[in-house]
């Protein structure tokens, strides 16, 4: 007969995910892990695999919820070129956020701290930025249909432009002390969508 569970999957998996987004993947240790979780080594294993596996399911789940925030603000009814700048300002706004800006975005920490030497965690990391850039373009194009963007902007190429400046925000805000550095820099991008 197997044993059930004594701990809830998805609550460690979260807690994971917080402790992975705050120190990163190299400074954390399964001792860490089993720690932080209270969950006993081999049944820290036998549910998740190894500490890699585990974080990139963390990573996975950390992604879900920031596409379904996006989703949620992009794919309003009405004027789409709003909701794109205020996902930009949104990102702009956390970034420069005392106690935001200090871990970062685990997507963006996994791009620099992982992906350059991790192929799994760069597929990771791409499938992200391709989603993230899909709802943008979605959003622009929609703009442009509905006069909000002028027809000689290229909709693919500003998505592109504010995905990068996007997770660019996310690095500086988070080495940076200079709040304005990131807003200056979001106003000035946004700009380019009048």
């Amino acid at each position: 007969m197997a044993r059930t569970k004594e701990f809830d999957p998805d609550a460690a998996l979260q807690s994971a995910l917080e402790l992975f987004w705050r120190r990163g993947y190299e400074a954390t240790s399964m001792a860490d892990l089993v720690e932080h979780l209270g969950i006993g080594r081999a049944s820290l294993y036998a549910t998740f695999g190894s500490k890699h596996e585990l974080y990139l399911k963390a990573l996975e789940r950390y992604e879900r919820s920031g596409l379904t925030r996006i989703v949620r603000e992009l794919s309003g009814p009405g004027p789409a070129l709003p909701a794109v700048r205020a996902v930009v300002r949104r990102y702009a706004a956390e970034a420069a956020h005392e106690e935001l800006r200090h871990n970062g975005c685990l997507i963006t920490n996994a791009a620099t701290e992982l992906a350059p030497h991790d192929p799994a965690a760069a597929r990771q990391v791409e499938r992200n930025w391709d989603h993230v850039e899909t709802l943008l373009h979605s959003a622009l194009v929609r703009a442009q249909a509905q006069g909000e963007l002028a027809e000689i902007r290229d909709p693919l190429a500003l998505a592109r432009m504010l995905l990068v400046l996007m997770q660019g925000l996310r690095v500086v805000g988070k080495a940076s002390s200079d709040p304005a550095r990131v807003r200056d820099a979001a106003d000035q991008a946004l700009a380019l969508l009048d």
